[in-house]
């Protein structure tokens, strides 16, 4: 059976085969699969509707994520559908939010990574698949522990290759193939 194209889809099963089918599955980040493996990846979803609602919801994630054990949360997902569409006014948002982490005292302790359904790299062609190593379903901030990011990359002798090797996977499977994956993302979410 296939799904209702027309049909509203849940942003966090949305989210999650995303993560499932591209992250994990085209290896885009190899640090990914064991956290959502033991399941301590925090998917979030955040219905602002204004970037001071969004900014305060951030905040306070900042804040029960250091608090929190990383074997029960290693890593957050903040997906916010209904705010900064724009990917010029994302982008925008992104010093706003690492402004938060340093007024909050989490500088160094915490990082923002972004990723937004129109990402574009800087000097790119916006439909350069290279793009796609950051392109999620929705707006998303994506929140990691520094600690566990330093682990990750002496762990990883070749850590500096992973994003060149990104954009070649992508590059080779090609428009055609990267509209197949995320359509099977839209069926996943369905259920």
């Amino acid at each position: 059976m296939n799904p209702d194209p027309t049909a509203v889809l849940d942003p966090i099963a949305h989210t999650r085969a995303w993560v499932e089918r591209a992250v994990i599955g085209l290896n885009l980040c190899p640090f990914a699969r064991a956290v959502q493996v033991k399941q301590q990846v925090r998917y979030l979803l955040c219905v602002a509707r204004d970037t001071d609602t969004l900014l305060a919801v951030l905040c306070d994630e900042m804040r029960l994520l250091v608090q929190a054990e990383p074997a029960q949360i290693e890593t957050t997902l903040l997906i916010h559908p209904h705010v900064l569409g724009d990917f010029a006014d994302f982008n925008d948002f992104l010093g706003v939010a690492d402004a938060a982490l340093a007024q909050l005292g989490l500088a160094g302790v915490l990082q923002v990574a972004s990723f937004h359904p129109d990402y574009r790299f800087a000097a790119t062609e916006a439909r350069d698949l290279g793009n796609a190593t950051n392109r999620s379903p929705y707006p998303t901030l994506h929140l990691l522990r520094e600690a566990s990011v330093e682990r990750a990359v002496q762990a990883f002798p070749e850590a500096d290759a992973i994003y060149e090797n990104n954009i070649r996977r992508l590059r080779a499977l090609g428009p055609r193939g990267w509209a197949e994956l995320q359509a099977q993302c839209v069926r996943d979410a369905h259920g």
